[in-house]
């Protein structure tokens, strides 16, 4: 009677670690941006990358700050960044779709979009003057399209989304003005840039009528390393602070207190938690991967040498705990890779007990 279930125990081994990295991967991501979603944090976000939050205190910031950041919910697609409703009295109103994530799943969202009224909202027409921050996190540089260009598409949704939401007919000095901050880990190098319209003289020039101001990309590069206490890196180290997986929540939690007097509240102290035990629980089953990987290895070289010495796949089988069908296509596949011209069909193999 032959074991059928040892070699395929390893490969379901791995697979169910593979499935759940992949899962912890994905929360990890959901409590990334729910931290930096925390208005304590993006104040600091603010200060550093909004010419008008400048030089204020974070704390102070926090409160310019309307109502709660979406996060992960807002589609970015044309035609559903916007969802109609309607208030108590019946009036229609317009605002950002909301609606339950699992409706269109696979869509693409913002991971954090929110409103801030503007400090110098005391202008000529008593208007209150906001602008749209959306904030995304990617844990490194793309491979497959250039992020600037998703960036640029990204700030474009942000100002296009605004008619009948902000803005009606062609009223279009009411739209607001719009940030797209993103901050791209694992990088080379600490970096930031803005990235915003220009106006170039061609000919004579002139006063066009307008706000060049309106769209502003901003990208935050952030290695690995937590960089020194250092007013240049004050953000990027924040954030690796937030993000890093080498810190422990001591350790998160002294510099946040102390370095940037960020209250540690539940909600923040939970998160960072849930966050290191999910890094963790990554790196733990990474190992499994690849101790399971590893075994896989060894169990096919112990297959290939007793096959050299003469055994019969049968009694393979009984000694390395794999099927014979496992153990005929390992052979095969080594047998294929040693001489290229022949198919798998056409390896003879030695079967059967003693003869």
């Amino acid at each position: 009677m032959h074991n059928t279930g040892g070699g395929m125990s390893a490969l379901n081994t791995e697979i169910k670690n593979a499935i759940a990295a992949a899962d912890d991967k994905t929360q990890y991501d959901t409590y990334a941006k729910r931290l930096l979603a925390q208005k304590s944090i993006l104040a600091n976000i603010l200060v550093k990358t909004v010419a008008e939050f400048k030089d204020m205190n974070p704390s102070e910031v926090a409160e310019y700050i309307e109502g709660e950041p979406e996060i992960g919910i807002v589609p970015v697609e044309p035609g559903l960044t916007n969802a109609e409703k309607t208030d108590e009295s019946g009036q229609r109103i317009i605002g950002f779709n909301t609606e339950n994530a699992e409706i269109n799943e696979g869509m693409i969202r913002f991971d954090i979009v929110f409103y801030v009224r503007m400090p110098s909202s005391d202008n000529e027409d008593n208007r209150l003057t906001k602008i749209i921050v959306n904030i995304e996190c990617q844990k490194d540089e793309p491979k497959a399209y250039s992020i600037l260009n998703m960036a640029i598409f990204y700030v474009s949704r942000l100002i296009s989304s605004q008619k009948e939401r902000d803005f009606v007919n062609s009223n279009y000095d009411d739209i607001n003005q719009v940030f797209s901050i993103w901050v791209c880990m694992n990088m080379e190098n600490n970096s930031m840039s803005h990235i915003h319209l220009t106006k170039d003289e061609i000919l004579e020039s002139y006063e066009w009528k307008g706000k060049l101001d309106l769209l502003n990309i901003v990208m935050i590069g952030i290695t690995n390393e937590l960089p020194q206490k250092d007013e240049k890196y004050e953000l990027h180290r924040l954030i690796c602070t937030l993000l890093s997986n080498e810190l422990n929540e001591n350790q998160k939690f002294d510099i946040l207190e102390k370095e940037y007097d960020i209250p540690v509240n539940t909600e923040l102290r939970e998160d960072v938690s849930v966050m290191c035990n999910l890094s963790l629980g990554i790196e733990e089953r990474a190992e499994a991967r690849g101790e399971a990987r590893g075994e896989n290895r060894k169990s096919e070289m112990v297959v290939i040498n007793m096959y050299k010495k003469g055994y019969t796949t049968e009694q393979i089988s009984d000694i390395v705990e794999l099927s014979e069908e496992e153990v005929n296509n390992i052979i095969k596949d080594k047998e294929c890779k040693c001489s290229p011209l022949r198919c798998p069909s056409e390896v003879p193999l030695r079967t059967g007990c003693y003869s």
